[in-house]
């Protein structure tokens, strides 16, 4: 006599403890092993690129950095070079290497970020607060050499708004030493507890195979084996004399497995190459002009003549970050301005993630790729076949109606 199985539906979400941001999981599951997920994103859409495009383009560079608070230079750097490539504008090579140094702290500091996210998710708090504890002292350098922990505004069309000054130099060296002082410690902790690789190896594995065929990106690409990384692929900025070489767990002397100890063991390692990158950079940033327009009123004008399309592309700490821009003459913002986050290449390898995994694992691999969901939420409604847009008012409208269903 054949054996019933007897299948069921849990749903995860958009609120819920395990997860930091709107999300809907819907789980059919065996007992407490899960067969199959449906992911529903779409619950915190902000309409960043509808206001982008009905304000001027320096307006529009304040709320790209507003699209993700921890990839806060990651959307600036990439909607700067769309630009730059539309309107024809040359970025000298000290404000270059500017945006490289700060980038690669921003990786710095959004993987010691994740670090204790995972220990959270794993339920080794003492773990969340050590990462978050070191991490202090990359926010530190931000705010030194910004004047802010998020929210850096750095980039600007045609090169950075601010200089690193030789006095700031030593103090970059020195948090440069501090981390790496302590890389052993965090190697030791994240990679030989016995209570992490328990909760880390063998869950949540993503094949090479499907990491391609579902075109995973950053991390959870290169975790599966694949070197994929834009300073590699697509070299921009002074990437391209770095050498930079995307990172899989091969070069830690490990199997690739794909799993959720491997994205851990990604990170560790992009930690240690970011502390590189930024040494060099501070070695060999040559003296000069730090922007290509002196003057606030000359770029303006520039840009109100501009006329063209560009494309940015950045390896953000989370993977490729992507931006369009159309500029036509005599219009202040752009007529077009689209943005692709990682996020949204990475939902669907999440599918293969959950599958024959257990439900207490829901949380590590669900936050295994380290997921943006107000990055990545765009709104498009569709009426028997033809997009429809939503006025303000009629959005007010529609919500006012449901809340009064939803009170009686």
């Amino acid at each position: 006599m054949e054996e019933t199985r007897t299948t069921f539906e849990i749903p995860v979400g958009p609120v819920h403890p395990a997860l930091k941001e709107n999300i809907r999981f819907t789980f059919r599951v065996e007992g407490e092993r899960i067969l199959g997920v449906d992911v529903k994103p779409g619950f915190v859409h902000r309409g960043i690129e509808y206001m982008g495009m009905r304000r001027n383009l320096i307006q529009v560079l304040y709320l790209s950095e507003r699209i993700c608070g921890i990839c806060s230079i990651s959307h600036p750097i990439v909607l700067v070079q769309a630009v730059e490539q539309a309107a024809g504008i040359e970025v000298p090579p000290r404000a270059q290497y500017i945006r490289v140094i700060v980038s690669e702290l921003e990786r710095l500091h959004s993987h010691l970020l994740w670090a204790g996210v995972a220990a959270h998710e794993l339920g080794f708090d003492t773990l969340l607060h050590l990462s978050w504890k070191v991490r202090e002292a990359v926010m530190d350098i931000l705010e030194e050499l910004t004047g802010n922990r998020v929210d850096y505004a750095i980039p600007i069309y045609g090169g950075v708004r601010r200089d690193i000054s030789p006095e700031q130099m030593p103090k970059v060296s020195e948090m440069i030493r501090y981390y790496r002082g302590l890389f052993e410690e965090l190697s030791d902790t994240f990679l030989r507890d016995p209570s992490v690789e328990a909760r880390t190896r063998n869950v949540g594995v993503l094949e090479p195979e499907e990491a391609h065929e579902l075109l995973a990106v950053g991390p959870t690409a290169r975790a599966s084996g694949l070197r994929k990384d834009v300073r590699q692929d697509w070299p921009y900025l002074v990437y391209g004399d770095m050498d930079v070489r995307a990172l899989t767990p091969e070069d830690h002397g490990l199997e690739v497995r794909g799993d959720v100890f491997d994205k851990i063991v990604v990170r560790l390692l992009e930690v240690a190459q970011s502390l590189d990158l930024i040494e060099r950079c501070m070695e060999e940033m040559p003296d000069g002009e730090i922007t290509s327009f002196p003057k606030l009123p000359a770029l303006l004008a520039h840009l109100k003549k501009a006329e063209g399309e560009g494309i940015g592309r950045h390896e953000a700490p989370r993977g490729e970050v992507i931006h369009y821009v159309r500029l036509e003459a005599g219009q202040e913002g752009p007529s077009v301005w689209k943005v692709k986050a990682p996020t949204y290449s990475n939902l669907m390898p999440w599918v293969p993630m959950f599958e024959d995994q257990e439900i207490a694992d829901i949380p590590i691999i669900a936050a295994s790729i380290d997921p943006c969901m107000c990055c990545m939420d765009r709104v498009h409604v569709v009426r028997s076949g033809r997009p429809e847009e939503w006025t303000k008012q009629e959005l007010l409208r529609r919500s006012w109606e449901k809340t009064r269903r939803l009170c009686g």
